[in-house]
């Protein structure tokens, strides 16, 4: 007989997007299993780019000292030497390159310290969801039933089959996802003429930017060097349909028939390069070849119980480094909401917003991949070939797509659909004229009001499944009697006994306060109690001890210090929405669309 268990959130796939998953879970006290048909991690090659933002989110789970301490940064691209992050508002203004089997160990790691392990090697065989309504409607119902088969088990007459009654299944199995597939849900787009190989070597080479990140067109078609850690770079290289087989039936390249390898590959960049030279120091530490497809999932979930993420619901060109990064930052945006409805804290519906939210930037991301992929495979302008493509405009199309393809321009949208809670409102967006609402909180240095250390924000709203009130309170230092009294009213219209504080489950907020007043000014104390919930939860808009950093947070945000303003910032980082200090109604009519009352 096969073994049964439950549990709340089963993930299938052990790539970054399902380990993103299973650790934000297991950190929210979420009952989670996550396994993976390798019996072991990525050793080597794979995705290898972790831009800007998704940084920002590994700091926020405390996962990015290690990244940054273990890869390499990239901070310039050769297309005329710009900037390789042309955001100015990124936190981290480079992007870091490190082969994706050392990214999953960061997640692994960080797992096993929490008690978490990846059950390997295990896969799906079967996939049945109820259709009672009921079931489907209650959160704590296990309405979904997936068969396993374990694929080591070695003792003889042992049942290697295995079912788990799961609340939620995600399913972050690749862009080949079994989930996907087993679920009927069909994939938009297209398949590209565009065929590319890719190779990690140590070069040796007496080409001077190969420590760049460097687009290279020639007549013999593209090539990008993304320099890795330590010696290691990686190429991508155009190829012609002449040099390859494709499988017509899967659309893949088919590696038996193709007679092309790691040697004929690095032929090729040899000719792209010219007259610098390049050969390969030691042996190819892995490759691969590809076609580059576009397409989006019709749908990220069925029901709102089983969920796709990661390849599994959208595929592209890797070159922009987009892959790995909107994998990761789908199944963030999936953790804090599926921990809610787990805690009875959300309606089941607040899971609607996942596919809203996450489907529209996948269709954003094909368009910037289309427009960017035929500019990198095109040929270059020449003198004979005036409809090639010209360096000003592939430097055009990088610079305009900057903050996008960082992650820093990802903007969620208000949702106009009557059965969806919109988490996302505009009211007042006026109060903060440059932290836009629905994008991820701006990135500043403060100085603490207590002891006058400097902090990042970012640093201070980690992703701890919390909602957190960030009030610029304005200017309260001595004779700004007003302001002092406004402020007082909002204290009092927080604290209430049926306010907003008190009317949801304990623990779904967190408040930290910024005063636009200096350090000489103001003690702590001089806030009411219910901003000042810890000593530390005090923040000013001022300079540090010696003048180095912080100071004006209020134009960085575009707050007017004598009226200040309350930016909600959601468990992902997100501005929910914006209102003035008088606007606790406007917080309890917001929150209400998607939080269950206690009171």
């Amino acid at each position: 007989m096969p073994t049964e268990s439950k549990v709340d959130v089963l993930v299938l796939g052990a790539g970054p997007a399902g380990l993103m998953c299973a650790q934000g879970l297991k950190r929210a006290g979420v009952n989670v299993r996550i396994i993976d048909k390798r019996p072991k991690k990525v050793a080597a090659g794979q995705a290898d780019g972790v831009q800007p933002r998704t940084i920002e989110v590994l700091q926020s789970y405390g996962l990015a000292e290690r990244l940054l301490r273990e890869g390499n940064q990239m901070h310039m691209v050769r297309t005329g030497r710009t900037a390789d992050i042309t955001a100015p508002s990124a936190r981290y203004p480079f992007e870091v390159t490190l082969h994706q089997g050392a990214i999953e160990a960061i997640f692994l790691d960080s797992m096993r310290e929490l008690g978490l392990e990846v059950d390997r090697p295990i896969i799906p065989t079967a996939l049945e969801l109820s259709h009672d309504e009921n079931e489907l409607r209650d959160p704590q119902s296990y309405p979904v039933k997936v068969t396993l088969k374990h694929l080591d088990f070695g003792s003889e007459g042992q049942d290697d089959t295995e079912i788990v009654y799961a609340k939620f299944v995600v399913g972050a199995d690749g862009a080949h996802s079994w989930v996907r597939k087993t679920l009927g849900i069909i994939m938009d787009g297209e398949q590209t003429d565009y065929i590319w190989g890719v190779v990690d070597l140590i070069p040796s080479t007496n080409f001077p930017d190969i420590r760049n990140r460097c687009a290279i067109h020639s007549s013999n078609g593209s090539c990008m060097i993304i320099p890795r850690e330590g010696d290691k770079v990686r190429l991508y290289i155009q190829l012609s349909d002449k040099d390859v087989v494709v499988d017509k039936a899967t659309g893949r390249v088919d590696k038996e028939k193709t007679k092309v390898g790691p040697e004929e590959l690095l032929e090729v960049a040899r000719k792209s390069f010219s007259p610098f030279t390049i050969e390969k120091a030691g042996e190819i530490d892995w490759w691969t070849i590809y076609l580059i497809g576009q397409r989006v999932a019709q749908k990220f979930s069925v029901h709102e119980r089983v969920f796709i993420a990661g390849d599994a619901c959208h595929t592209h060109s890797p070159k922009a480094g987009q892959g790995m990064n909107a994998s990761m930052n789908d199944t963030h945006n999936l953790i804090w909401k599926m921990t809610y409805v787990l805690r009875g804290w959300a309606d089941i519906s607040l899971l609607r917003t996942y596919e809203f939210e996450r489907r529209k930037y996948a269709q954003d991301l094909i368009a910037f991949d289309k427009k960017f992929s035929a500019l990198f495979s095109g040929k270059p302008r020449t003198e004979e070939c005036q409809d090639g493509v010209s360096h000003e405009a592939f430097l055009e199309a990088f610079q305009t797509f900057g903050a996008f393809s960082c992650g820093i321009g990802i903007h969620y949208s208000p949702s106009s659909i009557p059965s969806m809670p919109n988490i996302t409102e505009l009211k007042h967006q006026s109060l903060t004229s440059h932290q836009t609402v629905g994008m991820r909180i701006l990135p500043h240095v403060f100085v603490r009001a207590a002891d006058a250390r400097p902090f990042e924000i970012q640093d201070l709203l980690p992703a701890n499944t919390k909602w957190k009130l960030v009030v610029f309170v304005g200017d309260i230092g001595p004779g700004k009697i007003k302001q002092i009294e406004r402020v007082a009213k909002l204290a009092d219209d927080l604290g209430k006994s049926t306010g907003l504080l008190k009317r949801y489950e304990d623990g779904v907020f967190e408040i930290l306060t910024i005063c636009a007043t200096v350090k000489e000014c103001l003690n702590y104390t001089d806030l009411p109690e219910v901003l000042r919930p810890h000593w530390s939860r005090v923040l000013l808009d001022d300079v540090d001890m010696f003048g180095r950093t912080g100071g004006k947070g209020y134009d960085i945000y575009g707050v007017d210090p004598s009226q200040g303003a309350i930016i909600v910032v959601r468990p992902d980082g997100y501005v929910g929405t914006v209102t003035p200090l008088e606007g606790v109604k406007d917080l309890e009519t917001y929150f209400d669309t998607f939080l269950i009352r206690t009171l």
